[in-house]
């Protein structure tokens, strides 16, 4: 098992996904990024805290966090360790006493008790190669739209289903539809293997 870990990039609306949103997690010191679909009230939840915003009582993370500071128990890091179905599963490991153990959570509530205790979010190597996103910064972008534009002046046919779908992925990503991303990454990675 290999761990990578990651911080929040941010949360926006998930395209056709009604009242859900999109947790955005950032490898940290690289490029890959990944979706994760969560539910409104968890986003508000890590929305509150990322904003640092004190709510007048304590929310339901807010809850646990104070009983486990009351308890002498720390969380030491929350690990999204598989990925199955389509559903990320994660697990949190808490210390007491010097002895650690762990906590079956939805990746949603584990980040959001995360966040609450500064303890590290990390993510399974093979989930981030499955079912992340590589970031391509805006000036990349444009060097390639160049390089396509040329192209195309000087009558060279740019337009393979690979260059097609990638310039879609690109696209996908540009308007932060990150399920129609994901599926574009797989048929990219389809074609790759099978050429």
């Amino acid at each position: 098992m290999e761990k990578v870990q990651v911080e929040i990039l941010g949360l926006s609306n998930a395209p056709n996904s009604q009242g859900a949103f999109a947790l955005i997690l950032k490898e940290s010191g690289g490029k890959r990024q990944l979706p994760i679909i969560i539910g409104a009230n968890e986003a508000q939840a890590i929305a509150i805290e990322i904003e640092n915003i004190k709510p007048p009582r304590p929310l339901t993370h807010d809850l646990f966090q104070n009983i486990l500071d009351q308890l002498g128990v720390t969380i030491v890091e929350v690990f999204i360790n598989e990925l199955k179905d389509g559903t990320f599963y994660s697990i949190i490991t808490l210390a007491d006493d010097g002895e650690n153990f762990e906590i079956d959570s939805r990746p949603s509530d584990a980040i959001a008790i995360a966040l609450r205790a500064g303890a590290p979010i990390y993510v399974e190597e093979e989930i981030i190669e499955e079912a992340g996103i590589t970031y391509i910064p805006d000036d990349e972008i444009q060097k390639i739209e160049k390089m396509l534009h040329t192209a195309t002046k000087t009558k060279v046919n740019p337009t393979t289903i690979l260059e097609k779908l990638q310039k879609d992925l690109e696209n996908a990503i540009n308007s932060e539809d990150y399920e129609l991303a994901v599926k574009l990454r797989d048929q990219i990675k389809k074609l790759t293997l099978n050429s």
